[in-house]
């Protein structure tokens, strides 16, 4: 345990924590904006400050859901196309679960993941700028956390691929 506590930078294991947290904290929020507003078309969120800066006008649009691609291949109902949040929520504990093992495997999946997440946030601030013409700060958040965990996880990749080739 020793020498990998020596791998891991110490501040990584704190970073890791508030940023999952902080992304867990911001989908559970925009899973329930988005629940509010379908059953209550009247809701308006904390984050609702203007008609050009409305978090649920973007979270119950078409690209809300599975990104707004996953309902040209399954029907808009379907169990397969979740709002983005429930992927944000299955991401961030994703990140903290593998966050635990200090293997090389896992290292590459955090990476790989968030990349993943890192080319869907480019894509939905497309969305927002350039479609909707919106402003959503819970949006923005998340996105700034995904290049924080990409960091992170990069960061840990390169301190694990060091430490195994200087013991090998």
């Amino acid at each position: 345990m020793a020498a990998a506590a020596q791998v891991m930078p110490r501040w990584e294991r704190k970073v890791r924590t508030f940023l999952c947290v902080l992304g867990l904290v911001l989908s559970v929020y925009a899973l329930h904006v988005e629940l509010s507003r379908e059953s209550n078309p009247d809701y308006r969120a904390m984050c609702d400050l203007g008609e050009s800066v409305s978090c649920s006008k973007v979270f119950t649009s078409r690209w809300g859901r599975g990104f707004g691609l996953v309902q040209f291949v399954v029907a808009k109902d379907s169990l397969l196309n979740q709002p983005n949040s429930v992927l944000g929520i299955l991401f961030y504990t994703l990140q903290m679960g593998l966050g635990l093992s200090l293997s090389r495997k896992a290292a590459q999946l955090l990476v790989f993941s968030s990349w993943v997440s890192v080319a869907g946030s480019l894509y939905l601030a497309f969305i927002l700028a350039f479609v909707l013409g919106d402003f959503c700060m819970v949006c923005v958040s998340t996105y700034v956390v995904n290049f924080a965990l990409l960091y992170t996880n990069v960061k840990r990749r390169s301190a694990i691929e060091g430490k195994k080739e200087k013991s090998g």
